[in-house]
């Protein structure tokens, strides 16, 4: 198996914790006209817990069996896909009028969908902003654009509060953020965007507007340690971070974040997919993170 095929298909195991800032969920309104999808089956996690968050669960006839939230989307709804593959006797058997994926890694479940005359869309957003707006275009597409006007709104205050608290802090710290080990691949725009919310800089901002992963791959660690970020955060796509492997990696030891222990596991579910988790759980997880965060003599001098 490539290693990038690895990385598509590590999530697996996902463990969720609960969080102090998960978003509620908007309060169900009149039911929309038979124009707008009544079967939909989400081959990701993000649309359902946008439709959750909407009250448009209703809707879902299927979903992706990394699901994690809401918790009580894996209870209620069937599972028919992952993020790679999906089932596409047992999609057509729910009798689907949208099925909705992400990104090129799903282009080919899209394309059998399609010529089985199913129809699909396929998101490929990348940034915050692109969050917000999908949430918005969602909403639309089930009616539901006043719901999803108030959504982002919250989103959008969460944010907002989340970055005046920042501006308060004494020092942004650097940040690398890992998103794989072997081979070592960088975060990706909405997570590099979330971090300069959240207070820090992004030692490796210019890459993550590269929408593939493996043009974010870096070529050894030499360029970490050149960078010496002061925190270190990992969230290994579905599997565990594990802090002793990279500061076991050759070099490393002389970095600021391993020197006075500043290196984090974030979980995947709440950073990982471009949907609410990342602008409320994830982006308050990194902000006590780097709100904790505070520079020793070793690490001004380093």
């Amino acid at each position: 198996m490539k290693k990038s095929q690895r990385l598509k298909s590590a999530k697996s195991s996902i463990v969720v914790e609960p969080t102090a800032v998960a978003p509620e969920p908007v309060a169900d309104g009149n039911a929309a006209a038979d124009r707008y999808p009544q079967r939909i089956v989400c081959l990701t996690e993000e649309p359902t817990e946008v439709l959750y968050a909407l009250g448009e669960e209703r809707r879902i006839v299927g979903i992706s069996g990394f699901t994690v939230r809401p918790p009580r989307a894996r209870r209620e709804k069937p599972r028919v896909s992952v993020f790679t593959s999906a089932n596409t006797e047992e999609i057509l058997k729910l009798k689907p009028d949208l099925v909705i994926g992400f990104s090129d890694i799903q282009a080919d479940i899209a394309r059998d969908l399609i010529k089985l005359g199913v129809e699909v869309w396929i998101s490929n957003h990348r940034s915050v902003d692109g969050i917000l707006g999908y949430i918005r275009r969602l909403g639309a597409m089930v009616g539901a654009e006043d719901k999803a006007d108030a959504y982002v709104q919250r989103a959008e205050q969460h944010i907002a509060g989340i970055r005046a608290a920042a501006a308060q802090l004494q020092h942004r710290p650097k940040v690398y953020f890992e998103v794989w080990d072997e081979p070592i691949i960088v975060g990706t725009q909405w997570v590099s965007e979330i971090i300069e919310i959240a207070g820090g800089d992004d030692c490796f901002a210019e890459v993550s507007h590269e929408s593939l992963a493996k043009q974010r791959i870096l070529p050894n660690g030499d360029e970490v340690i050149r960078r010496a970020p002061d925190i270190i955060m990992g969230s290994w796509c579905g599997k565990r971070f594990r802090p002793e492997k990279v500061i076991a990696r050759p070099g490393w030891a002389s970095i600021p974040a391993i020197r006075t222990g500043q290196l984090y596991e974030i979980k995947s579910p709440i950073i990982l997919q471009p949907g609410p988790a990342s602008l409320f759980d994830g982006l308050a997880r990194i902000y006590d993170i780097i709100a904790g965060w505070r520079p020793t003599d070793s690490a001004v001098t380093g």
